[in-house]
């Protein structure tokens, strides 16, 4: 990226060219909210139990933590240059164009996958109240309401994410709180066993299933977090990041603890860990034990407004990606195009069409929840380079720009060491996954995408030389 493309004038930013600042300190903190508690919290956290006992805190706590330092190094280098439209663009600028080209269109291909199953989810769930309404017809209802709301403003797409996020914190918060309730009455549920705090070290301890539960945990927990970067997408359209990022940002420790943590201690403590079925949501069982008749229909809503709003952001921060690689090169120029509306369309288009697409295959292709399961792993996967190439991005920035990070005024706490601890801590991840058949097939699998990426760099390299 050239210094006189980074030097834009005010009145360049309302032209239909640039990106707008449209999006509030209020979204952006429900949107770093939202991106921070993912669906695998709701549907998931069964597993995740069942697996490690309640040593699945200490699981959430770490990974959260070596995600708190991702964040605060991507908050330092997007706020040490404002014309950065996302990471991907601080990639390319302090590793080389290839890591630009790299690192949005993996995250655009792990935000498709992953909107993919979020179309498939939310048309499961709707099906929950239509039993009759067709899943194609359901899918292609949703893109669009997705696609317009999209394509209106970009402030319309914060307004959506900030009511999507408040209906999480809020299901969230009434679960903590009538957990809270019923270890305060100590409530004797239908197994036997006594509402308590007790409940998370009587049966066998912190780390019942041993360390090898423990490791266990991390390989489907890590799935939980992916999105937490989403916040860095919106650089190009905070009205005010140097104020808003950074509250976001530093927000994270203690959303992770008030969501994940509080949630988790809610549930083991009415509910033996031993107890808790591994293919329902804890969040179900709990509310059906408190005596609530409509707690299937209060959860499916969540659940179905945790999808639509993980598909919502899927889109948005895909079609910025899009235009910021269009801009570069490294996509089609039409990428690089606003409407009057200052919105990517066309990338938004592409996004919606992939989306569209996925959904064929998914009822095309038979063993689809194999192939899916697959699909999806190779994803997370994927957001973990992402997470690498932004620790890899300050690392550079530190040697190459010490006078940058001297005059930050939000710098990373213990900035370089930080770095290596959190990119072996993703290294351990990659060797944990190892040991599940179905997540070794996946790491088997990832190394084609970027095969494919490298061969579309260097065919789009020769053209740009030509």
């Amino acid at each position: 990226m050239s210094q006189d493309s980074k030097i834009l004038t005010q009145s360049a930013e309302d032209t239909p060219e640039h990106l707008r600042r449209n999006l509030s300190n209020r979204h952006i903190q429900l949107i770093a909210i939202g991106g921070a508690i993912g669906t695998g919290l709701f549907m998931g956290s069964g597993k995740t139990i069942s697996l490690a006992g309640p040593s699945i805190i200490f699981v959430y706590m770490i990974i959260g933590f070596m995600l708190f330092f991702v964040m605060r190094a991507m908050g330092e280098l997007l706020l040490s240059n404002l014309e950065y439209k996302s990471f991907s663009d601080f990639a390319a600028d302090l590793l080389g164009p290839w890591a630009g080209y790299f690192t949005g269109w993996t995250y655009w291909f792990c935000w498709v996958v992953t909107g993919i199953a979020d179309v498939v989810a939310v048309t499961s769930y709707a099906q929950f109240w239509f039993p009759g309404l067709s899943q194609w017809v359901a899918s292609l209802i949703f893109v669009l309401v997705l696609f317009s709301l999209n394509l209106a403003t970009v402030k319309m797409f914060g307004e959506t994410e900030f009511w999507f996020a408040m209906i999480k914190i809020v299901a969230i918060v009434g679960l903590i709180i009538t957990g809270l309730v019923m270890v305060l009455l100590h409530y004797h549920t239908p197994g036997g066993s006594v509402a308590s705090v007790n409940n998370l070290w009587n049966n066998g301890g912190f780390f019942p299933k041993g360390i090898s539960g423990f490791f266990a945990g991390f390989q489907i927990a890590i799935f939980a977090f992916v999105g937490i970067e989403l916040v860095g997408t919106t650089a190009a359209e905070t009205k005010d990041p140097k104020k808003s990022l950074p509250r976001a940002i530093n927000a994270i420790p203690v959303r992770i603890i008030m969501f994940y943590v509080f949630a988790l201690v809610s549930i083991m403590c009415v509910t033996p860990w031993g107890e808790v079925a591994a293919d329902k949501s804890p969040f179900v069982e709990l509310f059906v034990l408190a005596g609530l008749p409509a707690a299937a229909s209060i959860i499916n809503f969540v659940v179905l407004t945790s999808a639509a709003s993980s598909a919502n952001s899927g889109i948005f921060s895909t079609s910025r990606m899009l235009f910021g690689l269009g801009q570069e090169g490294m996509a089609p120029k039409s990428f690089a195009k606003l409407s009057s509306r200052a919105v990517p369309s066309n990338g938004l288009i592409f996004s919606c069409i992939c989306l569209l697409g996925g959904v064929v295959l998914i009822y095309l292709i038979p063993n689809v929840i194999t192939v899916f399961t697959l699909v999806t792993t190779v994803s997370a996967i994927l957001f973990m380079f992402v997470w690498t190439i932004i620790l890899c991005s300050y690392l550079v920035y530190r040697r190459k720009r010490p006078q940058l990070h001297a005059a930050s005024d939000y710098k990373m706490p213990l900035g370089i060491p930080m770095c290596w601890v959190a990119m072996a801590f993703f290294a351990f991840v990659l060797v944990l996954l190892t040991l599940q058949s179905d997540t070794r097939q996946a790491l088997m699998v990832t190394p084609l995408w970027f095969v494919i990426l490298g061969i579309g760099y260097w065919l789009r390299g020769r053209k740009l030389a030509a």
